[in-house]
């Protein structure tokens, strides 16, 4: 139960005064819905304006507050602009500026002759001075002192600057007192405010320290939930798997395991030996062998007499799977099957039928899957070992209902082919621990990246339709970035259209507003060899697995983030033919994009790239994050998890370890953190992602 200190902080903005429905509607938009999510909606940045007694003291393009005094109205023929006239003490001339519908307002606001205040930028236009669309006007200086220092918020249509800075002065009203959840120490040395002094400062100026405080409060919360999620999942039981090695010895994989691909395998033996589930991460870049790894790991369950099930979060990567893995264990006679939604109207329902009863009566030892291996109906004689392709597909639920499949819970090694920095492994698989390939099996061959600007569009083309008239096939990827959403669709659609025209149904287009089905068919068709060239968005980031496609063509590169580059990068080269990618650059090119498009031709290491990628965002820088997946936080940073996160997770394995846990003073301090930042099912439930 949430503790009854922190009721007043769940309280809806409903409630608030002068909030009705159409004030909620908006705020519902931006998710400030309660009085907690007002508190921490913090600024984007401050406006810093400069009290002056004359505009002689003040600069163009300063922002500044001033006294005027209104000498005259004057109304623009047409659709121009309304101007009013003012003086400042000296008697120079500026001239206030409002478009459309605004005049109304600065009618009532400036009567003629009066002495008025008014805050804005100061500009420079023709021969005059001006300030468009003053920002404050007031009768008195009193009425613009806490405009010197003014939060700029995230806004969207239906609120505005002073309406939200009103509901955030309520909310801040109604936070409690909470007791002290950082570590006493460490709060002295790092100089940071209590908790309500922070929020309070946080909405005030630009104060590092309370910023900081805020972030940590968030990064500590996370680690803690994911400690205790660990420290459950030991109290579990289940049955321990020991392999005899019989059936791994009749592997006869294409090469010998790389040393880290081994040390996995030794990682994944030595924990599913044990009486409590395995709860392990294998992070591989693309094509480093995580199906080597996780096909070793199901044939010690099957060993052991038990069954295995890996899930996949797509039919096309399920399908994949099941070929790769039969092929792989094609010596060892051990039974796999394929089981998806589509089963049934594949096989029919006897096929399907067969595949429940052999999973219920133990004759088929490895099923894999989409997330129709776990539905109601699907049974299994002793299922020992679950492995989670692409693990941050998969919601707590789905996790949970394939963990009680098991007549014990089974062990989990979750896979992910995204390189991720450690510290963000730290903040999304803290409960997990992490196996790492980081090296490359024989025989990948380089993929050879070349940066070409946008305005050789025509040669592009051109050199791909040698490189389709050669049997080979293609991606050409379109920029789909939220803000943008609709112009890009039609840019990428438009790109599909200029494709087809000249390589006519050689073409497929892929993006997230299609339905499942067309996207699934339009991938069917690309990755069965039918379609040569597949236009797509970034939809088609992760699991496509197709030999034939050599040619990768990515457009806009540098409104993408390295970790998806590189991602993208990856759909090439997994055959025996040399692989190219071309990076496609825009004019405008900032000096971040630069070095991500310089990073990606001279690395093919996906780990360095993300470690790179995480110093080039720094504090979250837009583009960046967007591209690669929004951040894993709504208050701490990049710069701020990578700085703060590893002091936060030793914290809270201090308070778990040594100060009593949840049940010590501090401990239910914590307790209240936990739930302040819903992180409560840290407590109750197994994390899934």
């Amino acid at each position: 139960m949430r503790p009854d200190l922190l009721n007043p902080l769940f309280a809806e903005t409903a409630g608030l005064k002068g909030v009705g429905p159409g004030l909620a509607r908006p705020l519902g938009k931006l998710g400030l819905t309660r009085v907690k999510d007002l508190a921490y909606h913090l600024p984007d940045r401050f406006v810093a304006r400069r009290a002056v007694a004359n505009l002689d003291e003040a600069s163009v393009g300063e922002q500044i507050v001033v006294a005027l005094t209104v000498r005259e109205h004057r109304n623009a023929a047409g659709r121009g602009p309304f101007r009013v006239h003012a003086e400042d003490a000296l008697g120079n001339v500026v001239a206030l500026i409002w478009f459309g519908r605004a005049a109304f307002t600065a009618k009532k606001l400036l009567p003629p002759g009066e002495l008025r205040w008014v805050a804005g930028r100061l500009d420079h236009y023709g021969q005059g001075l001006q300030i468009v669309h003053p920002d404050h006007i007031a009768e008195g200086s009193a009425g613009l002192l806490g405009t010197l220092n003014e939060p700029v918020y995230p806004l969207c249509e239906g609120l505005t600057q002073g309406r939200v800075q009103g509901l955030v002065e309520q909310a801040l009203g109604y936070l409690p007192k909470l007791p002290e959840w950082i570590e006493p120490g460490l709060l002295e040395k790092m100089g940071w405010p209590a908790w309500d002094a922070a929020l309070a400062s946080a909405h005030k100026h630009p104060d590092a320290a309370a910023r900081d405080r805020l972030a940590y409060d968030e990064l500590l919360a996370n680690s803690l939930a994911l400690l205790l999620v660990k420290a459950s999942n030991r109290t579990r039981r289940t049955v321990p798997l020991k392999g005899d090695g019989n059936l791994r010895a009749k592997l006869r994989l294409p090469f010998a395991l790389t040393g880290a691909q081994t040390r996995a395998v030794t990682d994944i033996e030595s924990d599913v030996a044990q009486g409590a589930p395995m709860l392990r991460l294998l992070q591989g870049d693309v094509g480093s062998g995580k199906t080597a790894v996780a096909l070793h790991s199901m044939l010690i369950a099957v060993e052991a007499g038990a069954q295995a099930a890996l899930l996949a979060p797509t039919e096309i990567l399920a399908r994949q799977h099941a070929e790769t893995l039969t092929r792989m264990a094609a010596g060892t006679g051990v039974t796999i099957a394929l089981l998806t939604g589509k089963s049934s109207q594949r096989g029919g329902a006897k096929a399907r039928e067969a595949i429940l009863m052999g999973l219920m009566d133990g004759s088929i030892q490895i099923c894999v899957g989409t997330h129709a291996i776990f539905q109601e109906a699907v049974n299994y004689r002793n299922l020992a070992l679950v492995v989670i392709d692409e693990q941050h597909r998969f919601g707590v639920g789905q996790r949970l209902m394939l963990t009680q499949k098991g007549k014990a819970t089974p062990h989990c090694l979750a896979m992910t082919a995204t390189p991720i920095p450690r510290t963000l492994t730290l903040a999304q698989y803290g409960e997990m621990d992490v196996s790492r390939l980081d090296e490359m099996p024989p025989g990948r061959q380089p993929i050879d990246t070349r940066v070409v600007a946008l305005d050789r569009l025509a040669d592009v083309v051109e050199g791909l339709a040698r490189h389709l008239a050669t049997g080979a096939q293609a991606y050409w990827v379109c920029p789909m970035v939220r803000e943008l959403e609709t112009a890009d669709l039609a840019a990428a659609e438009a790109r599909y259209a200029a494709l087809e025209a000249r390589f006519g149904d050689q073409v497929v287009l892929v993006h997230g507003q299609l339905r499942p089905e067309a996207k699934e068919a339009a991938m069917e068709r690309f990755s069965s060899g039918k379609a040569k060239l597949l236009v797509a968005t970034t939809v088609i980031e992760v699991g496509v697995d197709v030999p034939a496609a050599t040619l990768m063509v990515i457009e806009q590169a540098e409104r993408f983030g390295l970790a998806q580059l590189h991602q993208l990068r990856g759909r090439v080269g997994r055959g025996s033919e040399r692989s190219t990618c071309l990076l496609l650059r825009g004019e405008a090119l900032s000096e971040t994009g630069r070095e991500r498009l310089a990073l990606m031709r001279e690395t093919q290491d996906g780990f360095l790239l993300a470690e790179e990628d995480l110093r080039l965002r720094g504090g979250g820088e837009l583009l960046g994050t967007r591209q690669s997946g929004d951040a894993p936080f709504a208050i701490a940073d990049f710069e701020q998890i990578a700085r703060l996160l590893p002091m936060a997770h030793d914290d809270a394995r201090l308070l778990m370890e040594r100060d009593g846990g949840l049940s010590s003073p501090r401990g239910e301090a914590a307790r209240a953190l936990l739930y302040l930042f819903e992180r409560d099912w840290g407590v109750q439930l197994l994390r899934g992602g």
